[in-house]
């Protein structure tokens, strides 16, 4: 198209003052840009018809331009209701649907709507499931005299079958004459979405014509309600699947649970497109089944399917549950290479993985690395150093995003809680918790109590803990429970842990942890008549310790260990090494603490035996052998450490000189030159 010059005349490109020829064969974005500018520089643009056509123009599908259209919308001075349906209608096809309903509102001052307007506000409402406001539309459809319209009407039933009202929905349906397919598939989606799915088949029984997105509604209805037997049924079926409906059956799969399934339905399809890779990467993650997630990950790479934030997410919350730090460091490289920015969800999943994985130094770096940190970002951050014992910057970080004005959510404070919690604050954590209530107004759930009775537990306040138990505006659960009777065990105070372990028990019988402690609390007191009735007590249950467990990646494979494992392939050279490391430990001075044998047996040297085949210091031997010196030693531990591994993880990163991290079931600890990060309260 030839460029237009402001100093042409008017005349010379618009001859006769009503054709607009130029305007009307515009097609592009650059040559209604070339037209704008030039009708602002001439004048040209406070003609009707100019204006209006350039407000067309911008608002078409194929230009799209919401911003250019609101411009020229806001320069007209006398704007018709044609003027008004398209910048509304342009504002929904954008998904800005509050601000088509606002411009909706201030056009009632002006025109009453017509058939062309109140689609598209009942449209928007329908967007934003705003049941309320669709019905005050409703009522003004009434009142105008627009009811029997097909296109409203048709409108009317997509928005009460979206927002949940689908008797209200089947009433403007029944009223209808000529009804359309869309119309039939906007009721049966309501029926599915409601969860009525004997109505649903009914509808899709007497629909005079069916298409493939008929079919896959009522196969997402059913998979959603838990049927996934009768969803099958209706998905093999069907005369034509489209790739919508195959990827609806594996999310139905997937949410019932049923992986095995979803993986043989996923090798059978023809084509895959990346909603499918993300419904079975979001699928094994979420049914955990996290290695399968992260080798599907690895597939879909592989036949060259680009990642979404949507793959990320799921992906990065696999190795997460895997506690894999290699494959999270992968990950995060491909993100970095590919430009993919942090400043949503994948940053706040990413601070996550790093800090469950024991890579908190890494956590703490992405965090910085976001420009636009929202409150996903600093709530992640605070909870993942308050795990790994760093209250002190986990409390700096919350006070600077208070002072920057970001407001702080429930949880948020779950992590401002553990971290006085771990570090013994009392005063701190008893003024959060009265901030959290009395100046952000956020409500405890049971988590903060758990919270707060866990600082009173660790710091040896046990009375105090009770009378928050006995206050509590809800019912004790099991953790509750279970975090006094450990804070008993830990304070020697066998009668709170009787206490605790009897409200425990009746509450959750099938809680292993709470005999096991119990019968550790005995133990340790020397009263081995009731550690023998509490296991007795087990036994009739058909209740068995779990056994400890420790794990540890070396070159991407992870190791594991059980408490006195000799089935590693290199098992000779472990313990050979576990006999250097007593030895060393001997000559340091170390005296085994074997109260925490929890077996009664009178011989210290069999005791002893048993302590030093514990399953972290196993992995220790592991990873004394093959991790590079100057590297951390990273293990990840089912069970709480017992005290006497504590001191013998200490003695270790100083007669080694290494960093050990050990996340056991409650928290990281961070050994270091004879130290530890949570300066032994843990």
């Amino acid at each position: 198209m030839q460029s237009l010059r402001p100093s042409d005349t008017v005349h010379q490109y618009f001859p006769d003052a009503l054709q607009f020829s130029l305007l009307k064969s515009s097609k592009t974005h650059q040559e209604t840009q070339q037209l704008h500018a030039f009708s602002l520089k001439t004048g040209v643009f406070s003609h009707p018809s100019v204006s209006s056509r350039l407000l067309s123009l911008y608002a078409d599908p194929n230009i799209n331009n919401l911003r250019y259209a609101r411009s020229v919308f806001d320069r007209i001075q006398h704007r018709s209701l044609v003027l008004w349906n398209i910048i509304i209608k342009c504002y929904v096809q954008n998904q800005q649907s509050h601000e088509a309903i606002s411009l909706f509102v201030h056009m009632l001052d002006h025109f009453p709507p017509d058939e062309f307007t109140f689609p598209c506000a009942i449209k928007g409402c329908a967007n934003l499931n705003a049941l309320e406001e669709g019905k005050q539309i409703h009522g003004l459809v009434l009142k105008i005299g627009f009811g029997l319209d097909k296109f409203v009407q048709g409108s009317l039933v997509h928005l009460y079958s979206k927002c949940g009202k689908i008797g209200s929905a089947h009433q403007v349906f029944d009223q209808m004459g000529e009804k359309d397919l869309v119309l039939w598939n906007s009721l049966l989606s309501g029926y599915g979405r409601c969860g009525e799915v004997k109505a649903a088949m009914k509808v899709f029984d007497e629909m005079p014509e069916k298409d493939c997105f008929s079919w896959t509604i009522l196969i997402d209805g059913l998979a959603k309600c838990g049927d996934i037997e009768t969803a099958r049924e209706i998905f093999e079926g069907m005369p034509n699947r489209n790739l919508v409906s195959w990827n609806t059956m594996i999310n139905g799969y997937m949410k019932a649970g049923d992986v095995n399934s979803a993986s043989k339905l996923f090798d059978r399809m023809p084509t895959r497109n990346l909603i499918t890779w993300n419904s079975m990467i979001g699928g094994f993650e979420s049914n955990l089944h996290f290695l399968e997630a992260l080798e599907m990950y690895c597939r879909m790479l592989e036949e060259e399917f680009r990642p979404t934030h949507a793959t990320l997410v799921s992906v990065i919350s696999a190795v997460s549950g895997l506690a894999s730090l290699g494959k999270g460091r992968s990950i995060h490289s491909y993100i970095v290479k590919n430009g993919i920015e942090l400043d949503g969800v994948v940053g706040t999943v990413l601070i996550e993985m790093y800090s469950k994985c024991g890579g908190i130094d890494s956590a703490v770096t992405v965090f910085e690395t976001i420009r636009h940190k929202k409150l996903g970002h600093w709530t992640a951050i605070i909870v993942g150093l308050s795990i790994h014992g760093m209250a002190e910057h986990a409390l700096k970080l919350f006070r600077e995003m208070i002072r920057i004005g970001m407001k702080p959510n429930a949880v948020t404070f779950v992590g401002v809680l553990n971290a006085c919690s771990h570090a013994g604050l009392i005063n701190d954590g008893r003024g959060y918790f009265n901030m959290m209530i009395n100046e952000y107004g956020v409500k405890p759930t049971i988590e903060h109590y758990g919270c707060l009775v866990d600082v009173f537990c660790r710091a040896g306040h046990l009375e105090e803990a009770k009378n928050i138990i006995r206050e509590m505006p809800m019912r004790p659960n099991n953790v509750i429970w279970m975090t006094l009777l450990n804070g008993a065990r830990k304070h020697g105070n066998v009668k709170v842990g009787e206490y605790a372990a009897q409200h425990l028990i009746e509450l959750a019988p099938e809680t292993i942890g709470g005999y096991v402690v119990l019968s550790n609390m005995y133990a340790v007191a020397g009263e081995w008549d009731k550690v023998s009735k509490v296991r007795e007590m087990m036994k009739k249950r058909g209740l068995r310790k779990e056994p400890g467990c420790s794990s540890i990646e070396h070159k991407g494979v992870v190791h594991k260990f059980i408490v006195g494992d000799k089935s590693h392939p290199h098992r000779k050279e472990i313990y050979s090494k576990l006999s250097e490391m007593r030895e060393k430990l001997k000559m340091a001075g170390h005296v085994p603490d074997t109260s925490q044998v929890l077996l009664n047996i009178e011989e210290e040297e069999v005791r002893e035996a048993e302590l030093e085949n514990h399953s972290e210091r196993l992995a220790i031997a592991f990873g004394l052998i093959n991790i590079a010196a100057g590297s951390p030693i990273r293990i990840m531990k089912n069970l709480r450490v017992c005290s006497d591994c504590h001191s013998v993880t200490k003695l270790l990163s100083k007669l080694y000189s290494c960093e050990i991290i050990v996340r056991d079931n409650s928290r990281f600890h961070h050994f270091k030159n004879g130290l530890c990060s949570c300066k032994d309260f843990w």
